[in-house]
């Protein structure tokens, strides 16, 4: 089996063969993240794949946050390019819940905190607590959050 770390290395590999910029560029930047997670702290160690996975979705959020910082400060060139590396990333992320699919979670988390006696606002902790781990990494806490206030106000 191989790992996502070794995956996003031979497709590394497969892009600058085929020299494809953008992707070579992503893939590079990627890994070098991961290199350095590897790196911190007292002991030097390999990733597992959940934890390559949080990096490829911290780099992704990165790229989306650019994107919008460039679009706003009329860099539409630049916008585009991070956009472009957010979608090189998005392929190695497990596929994101749909607004659907997380409003019913959410819906479903909310009863479940008020049956066990909390609501209104002041149940966003246990709403939370209830919610993350089914939504995993499957879509973004601050996504999740947005949605839960939504719900309980």
């Amino acid at each position: 089996m191989t790992t996502l770390k070794a995956k996003l290395q031979d497709d590394l590999t497969a892009a600058i063969k085929a020299r494809d910029e953008l992707r070579s560029a992503t893939l590079r930047l990627t890994l070098s993240a991961i290199g350095y997670e590897e790196t911190a702290g007292k002991q030097a160690r390999e990733l597992s794949d959940d934890e390559v996975l949080k990096v490829i979705t911290r780099e992704a959020k990165k790229r989306r946050e650019a994107a919008d910082a460039f679009a706003k400060g009329g860099r539409a060139d630049s916008a585009e390019r991070e956009r472009a590396e957010g979608e090189v990333l998005a392929g190695y992320l497990p596929q994101q819940l749909s607004d659907e699919e997380l409003t019913v979670l959410v819906a479903e988390a909310v009863a479940e905190a008020k049956s066990g006696g909390v609501e209104g606002p002041k149940a966003m902790g246990a709403v939370m607590k209830i919610v993350k781990p089914k939504v995993g990494n499957r879509a973004e806490g601050g996504r999740v959050s947005a949605e839960v206030k939504r719900q309980l106000s």
